[in-house]
């Protein structure tokens, strides 16, 4: 005899056996034991979750001869007929290879046919939201109104792509992700009866592994089982047969990160890729160490959402001290970004180096999060001893007593003390986040007599410089209010307080001209004819 898969051989034949769906479990069986027995259901969850199986056991038990508790007896002729597939009562159907509009009209035919034997006659059609638009319209109106010995079972794992015509039709069951200690009770339930011994790290993972659907739990335990047969099946062995990668490998290439060791997380990775790990998976896994650390950083509370040995939990909590949420933040989303290219990468390899030595060299990117990371590196260098060199090769200390404020200038434009004065109303003109970033700015003379913006470092430099755009339109607004031409110009400051040091601010300078002004034409005022 050829050999069973054991997510069939172990597939649930009543209600009892059911895991994980026990909100929908006992919502079935009350209604076949008190006969309000729906027309239509519709069954919609992620995979391997029990929705084809619930279906094929509710079946049988509305035909059953004697039902125990709703569940089917599965001794009756009627029961026994369904379980074999070759009653004329339960008809499956799989949309995905039947989703023309002739199908559905042979069951909408067929309908008319009362049952040869048993109550009701049952269609499961599986994969519903592969039919097309003219199946569904075919369909619509027997689901509305089906004989009263005629029951459908829809079932779907994108219930999104279903006409709101047929959602209103159906009685809607969600079906959970079963959760990884219900998955590793009933794998440890089966190793158990199999006779086969098996580490408890080992269903552990490959529960989280199966990310909530039973199915995919059974098709890896027997896929692991297979490569190891006739031993214990370990964790490493685990491991070695699903390509996965230990959470020791992830501990030893998070601290070369904050390290910014680059070549230590280059060698890393090729020792994963020697290993013949699966790198999408290691990304992945990755992903979700960093989101642990997050967690565990942010909350002390935080054992039932971790799902992890208390010796990986002390590790974790040791690591997430080493760094702070922000920076955590930032891993989690260049390696949330790694996981959309990789889909399309040729060569896999390459973006994850990119990405690792983005990890470690903040400076390479201009989102504002790596800026927290640059500064944590500057002060880690400062902390030892290592001087900072500017650009130009100075010390910092060099470089700050070389800057000098420049020389008031001799005369300023015209149409510059004009912009000045009307600084103002052009700040007011401007939508927004256009002007709350301007009043941020200050305001000098650049070297060729136009106006010069200057700008912190971040958010607001940033709209200015890399948008030129933005440079036109406040280009055109400034133009417009003093109808003359002038030349704008933007700079950067790491820090406000710079300003002063380093710059004439004209707004004081103008400022001061206008007050004079007005103090001359109030004494003009007062003097006699």
């Amino acid at each position: 005899m050829s050999y069973t898969a054991l997510y069939r051989k172990f597939r649930p034949a009543c209600f009892e056996d059911v895991k994980g769906q026990d909100h929908i479990v006992t919502t079935l069986k009350n209604q076949i034991n008190s006969d309000r027995i729906g027309h239509a259901y519709l069954f919609c969850g992620t995979r391997g979750t029990g929705k084809t199986t619930i279906a094929k056991i509710f079946a049988r038990s509305v035909n059953c001869e004697h039902p125990v508790d709703g569940s089917p007896c599965g001794e009756c002729p009627t029961c026994k007929a369904i379980a074999a597939g070759s009653s004329m009562n339960v008809i499956e159907i799989d949309a995905a290879s039947n989703n023309g509009v002739d199908s559905i009209r042979e069951i909408v035919d067929e309908v008319s046919y009362s049952p040869a034997e048993g109550k009701y006659k049952v269609y499961i059609i599986d994969e519903v939201h592969m039919l097309s638009i003219g199946a569904f319209n075919a369909l619509l109106k027997t689901l509305e109104e089906p004989p009263s010995y005629v029951i459908f079972i829809l079932a779907t794992t994108e219930v999104h792509k279903l006409p709101i015509t047929i959602l209103s039709r159906c009685q809607r069951y969600d079906f959970k992700r079963i959760s990884i200690d219900t998955i590793c009770d009933r794998m440890r339930e089966l190793m158990k009866e199999e006779q086969i011994p098996v580490e408890e790290r080992a269903l552990r993972y490959i529960a989280k592994t199966a990310d909530g659907s039973m199915r995919d739990a059974l098709s890896l335990l027997d896929q692991c089982i297979a490569f190891h047969f006739g031993e214990e099946l370990t964790y490493d062995m685990a491991l070695d047969v699903l390509g996965a990668v230990d959470t020791e490998v992830f501990s030893r290439l998070f601290r070369l990160v904050i390290d910014h060791d680059v070549s230590g997380c280059i060698r890393l990775l090729e020792e994963i890729v020697m290993q013949g790990r699966e790198l999408m998976q290691f990304v992945s896994e990755f992903t979700w160490y960093l989101r642990n650390l997050l967690l565990v950083n942010t909350s002390e509370n935080m054992e039932d959402v971790i799902d992890i040995s208390t010796e990986n939990r002390m590790r974790l909590m040791e690591e997430a001290s080493l760094v702070d949420a922000q920076l955590l933040i930032r891993y989690i989303r260049v390696f949330s970004e790694l996981s959309g290219q990789l889909r399309y990468a040729a060569q896999k390899r390459i973006p994850i180096e990119i990405a690792l030595i983005k990890l470690c060299k903040p400076e390479m990117e201009v989102e504002t999060d790596s800026l927290l990371d640059r500064i944590r590196t500057i002060e880690e260098k400062l902390e030892k001893g290592v001087v900072i060199q500017g650009a130009s090769g100075q010390t910092a200390d060099e470089s700050s007593q070389s800057i000098e404020k420049p020389p008031l200038p001799k005369a300023i434009p015209n149409e510059i003390t004009e912009l000045i004065r009307n600084w103002a109303m052009i700040k007011g003109s401007c939508d927004y986040p256009m002007k709350s970033y301007l009043g941020k700015a200050d305001l000098s003379l650049a070297p060729d007599g136009g106006l010069l913006i200057v700008l912190e470092d971040g958010v607001a430099s940033d709209y200015f410089i890399q948008h030129k755009e933005n440079q036109e339109t406040l280009q055109n607004l400034i133009e417009k209010t003093i109808e003359r031409q002038v030349s704008v110009q933007y700079q950067t400051i790491a820090h406000k307080e710079d300003f002063e040091k380093q710059y004439v601010d004209l707004t004081q300078l103008i400022q001061i001209d206008i007050e004079e002004d007005e103090d001359e034409d109030a004494q003009d005022k007062t003097e006699p004819f």
